[in-house]
């Protein structure tokens, strides 16, 4: 392994620190457009700034967020007060994350399958995050559940390879890796088929981390939670929990440190019920944290609060604070619910076809 292995092991040790997660603010300038166009805000530089200087700057967030994965625009932006943002997240002890693929593309001779492309340049384009302070990468891998068969072994394979891929390069330039193979939860199918579906993708992805001989120390799982398909009936919190676990169990290695789930457009709520949930369960030996890394779960209550007004942001940073706070108690199993919280932390976030 590299000179950086002590540094990749300490940094996603301290990442999965329990009572804390991921706060993914890593959406590309079309994705954080759609969110501002929801609350009626342009989306150009000046107002994608003024929206992440709120998150950078709400007192109190690193008692919950560990780490914070952002778009590449935002490592280099500057803050309101001239400030570089990725300096204020630092000082309330937030490790940088960085998104690094360059989205999918089609698997062609599939039924819409795709591969996420972002090897080219890659190990390059680690040396400058890392000189910025960045300390971990995100790669996002994406498999779909259909009746024609999907996922089809190819578009597994592919898309585990490409994962490994990207965890050697950032490894090696000490970047520690988040491999995230997420399961969509488009479509009707039940838990038992998501279950399959989401077991199949993740051995696969262990697999290929083995072949390509990652630090499994040094490395983060982002994975999806086990769930019927967004059309078919829905299943509770404690359902949800026992089958992703189980899922893990069949799958994961004790040596991995932590694993930070993503919310896949399910309610903010809900979302915080199935971590907690997870954290609960005394379903056998669970040798890694379970904790999140999300995105729209983090930030749908803290959006409607802020509107694109600079006198809502102490309301917005509230709200924020409120899911980021319900989260970090989840990842300990000692969420009970909060009255505090936002009417919007219900609604649906479900996105079919998702894309970043």
């Amino acid at each position: 392994m590299s000179d950086f292995a002590a540094e990749l092991i300490a940094t996603a040790k301290y990442i999965a620190t329990p009572g804390k997660g991921i706060l993914a603010a890593d959406e590309s300038t079309g994705t954080i457009g759609k969110r501002l166009a929801s609350i009626g805000v342009a989306n150009n530089e000046d107002e994608r700034k003024k929206y992440r200087t709120l998150l950078a700057t709400t007192k109190g967030l690193g008692e919950y967020i560990s780490g914070v994965i952002l778009f590449e625009e935002t490592l280099f932006q500057d803050s309101t007060s001239g400030k570089p943002i990725s300096e204020i997240f630092k000082e309330q002890g937030i490790i940088l994350g960085i998104k690094v693929d360059k989205g999918v593309q089609p698997l062609y001779n599939t039924d819409g399958e795709t591969v996420t492309q972002g090897l080219t340049g890659l190990a390059e384009r680690c040396k400058k995050y890392y000189a910025r302070g960045a300390r971990f990468a995100k790669w996002r891998a994406v498999c779909h559940i259909k009746d024609s068969g999907a996922p089809t072994q190819l578009s597994i394979d592919q898309n585990a390879e490409t994962l490994a891929r990207y965890g050697a390069i950032c490894q090696a330039n000490g970047l520690v890796p988040i491999i995230e193979p997420e399961v969509l939860m488009d479509g009707k199918h039940d838990i038992l088929r998501s279950a399959e579906a989401t077991q199949r993708v993740q051995a696969a992805v262990v697999y290929a981390m083995q072949r390509h001989k990652l630090l499994l120390e040094g490395i983060l799982l982002k994975p999806n939670m086990v769930r019927p398909g967004a059309s078919a009936k829905p299943v509770s919190a404690a359902m949800v929990a026992r089958a992703t676990v189980r899922v893990l169990q069949h799958t994961l290695p004790a040596a991995v440190p932590g694993v930070h789930f993503l919310s896949g457009g399910m309610t903010e709520e809900f979302a915080t019920e199935c971590l907690n949930e997870m954290n609960k369960l005394k379903l056998g030996a669970r040798p890694w944290s379970l904790s999140f890394s999300f995105g729209r779960a983090l930030q749908q209550s803290c959006l409607k609060a802020y509107l694109g007004k600079k006198e809502n942001v102490a309301a917005a940073q509230q709200q924020l604070l409120i899911r980021a706070k319900a989260n970090g108690m989840a990842t300990l199993g000692k969420y009970a619910g909060d009255a505090s919280a936002s009417a919007a932390a219900s609604d649906s976030l479900h996105v079919e076809g998702y894309t970043y």
